[in-house]
């Protein structure tokens, strides 16, 4: 390893391998720096492995280096794109299934070939003014200094590391374990008994409520059953930004799985249900965001406010899940209506040379269950990657960037980047 790097981006996953891929082919000398041992976050480790949305209202507002993974993990696998001029129906039939390890492997090739340096199995420890980084490895701790850093842990971990504030909600959406099932034949079973037998082991306290479903009111397994373990299930009041809650969070949640599978495994037509793969990390939807130089509110997220400095496009629902009622709380977007992502959201206040890329990007509740979501946090990556690098090589804080200069960056690299009024009208 280098001592020095222009960007070190810290977090491997939707936003940061997109990043990290980014500085690096835009020239910077880059260390991309993982928890775990496989890159692509909620994509591999979280086990949803159908990001989107990419397109909105029939047109593509997303693409560049996300896409450009996931549509070679599509081509790969010999799979199939949808058709995303139909956008009648359920936003789930616009999102792209792409095989796990294929898109995992596409990342690490991708990733080299960009010339990052890849540190797998490390966590930051520390940051100091510099920025001098404090690495956790297997054997010990090192120290690494970057002229800019990106926080792509979706937790805001390195902002938190770095002393600058952020906005943690007393309510937090549940998270989700998701897992593949087989041995059976959703077709021939009777849900109704089935679900009258779960109401029972509720009601006894021998499983909760939502083991197998996101409804906090109407016991019923139904979902999780029909959906074959994936995204069906809620575990409640954890926050999971740091290694305590983490901990908590996936011990929790393959408790929850095991009661589910010891249960369902005594009822008719399930006596041969099997647990194919659980994924490696209990996906995270909420644990806290920065306080921004800028902040999204639901407003400016459900009016599609085009910001002077919009780096790129988010699309997807206004999505909280929760802890009441049916378990989610959606509002889609008015058609016609395609949200922005400013640079200023990016940016920790008080910051300079630190950029975030992700889930905890500055923005209310409301406005980040939408914002969330993979293919935006992947168009935020590489808005993130853009910045990081023009400044490491300019000298100049991200927040001081012309932006003419990192939306043609980013235009050189795939992405589409909003344009505010005047730059369209030619002021």
């Amino acid at each position: 390893m280098s001592h020095h790097y222009d960007v070190i981006v810290l977090g491997g996953g939707t936003a940061g391998v997109v990043a990290a891929i980014q500085a690096g082919r835009a020239g910077a000398k880059t260390l991309l720096v993982e928890k775990t041992g496989m890159l692509g976050g909620t994509t591999t480790t979280g086990g949803v492995n159908f990001p989107g949305l990419f397109h909105a209202w029939g047109k593509q507002v997303i693409a560049g280096i996300g896409w450009e993974l996931v549509t070679r993990a599509v081509a790969e696998a010999d799979g199939a794109l949808p058709d995303f001029t139909d956008y009648s129906g359920h936003h789930s039939r616009l999102q792209i299934r792409v095989n796990p390890f294929i898109y995992a492997a596409l990342c690490d090739e991708a990733a080299t070939k960009a010339g990052v340096e890849i540190l797998f199995h490390t966590m930051a420890a520390g940051l100091a003014p510099g920025w001098r980084v404090t690495l956790c490895t297997k054997t010990g701790l090192q120290e690494v200094t970057g002229t800019v850093v990106v926080d792509a842990t979706g937790d805001a971990n390195a902002v938190t590391l770095a002393g600058f504030p952020l906005n943690i909600s007393e309510e937090l959406q549940p998270a989700t374990l998701s897992c593949r099932a087989s041995g059976y034949d959703p077709a021939t079973l009777d849900y109704d008994a089935i679900d009258r037998a779960y109401a029972a082991e509720v009601q006894a306290g021998r499983l909760e409520i939502t083991d197998g479903s996101w409804n906090t009111q109407v016991a019923s397994c139904r979902q999780w059953l029909q959906a074959r373990g994936a995204n069906a299930s809620h575990i409640h009041h954890i926050n999971a930004r740091d290694s305590a809650g983490k901990s908590r969070l996936e011990l929790e949640a393959r408790a929850s799985l095991l009661r589910l599978y010891r249960f369902l495994r005594t009822q008719p037509g399930l006596e041969n249900l099997v647990i194919e793969s659980v994924a490696p990390e209990c996906g995270v939807r909420e644990t806290a965001t920065i306080k921004g130089k800028k902040m999204i509110t639901a407003d400016d997220y459900r009016t599609g406010r085009v910001w002077e400095d919009s780096v790129c496009y988010a699309f997807y629902p206004i999505d909280l899940h929760r802890s009441t009622g049916d378990g989610l709380g959606k509002e889609p977007l008015a058609e016609g209506v395609v949200p922005t992502v400013p640079r200023g959201a990016l940016l920790p206040a008080g910051s300079r040379n630190l950029i975030v890329a992700g889930r905890c990007v500055s923005s209310d509740r409301l406005a980040n269950s939408g914002l969330r979501v993979q293919a935006s946090c992947m168009a935020m990556g590489q808005a993130a990657g853009a910045l990081a690098a023009l400044s490491a090589q300019s000298g100049c804080d991200p927040e001081a960037l012309p932006m003419e200069k990192v939306r043609a960056l980013l235009r050189r690299h795939g992405a589409i980047v909003p344009e505010p009024v005047q730059e369209r009208l030619g002021k």
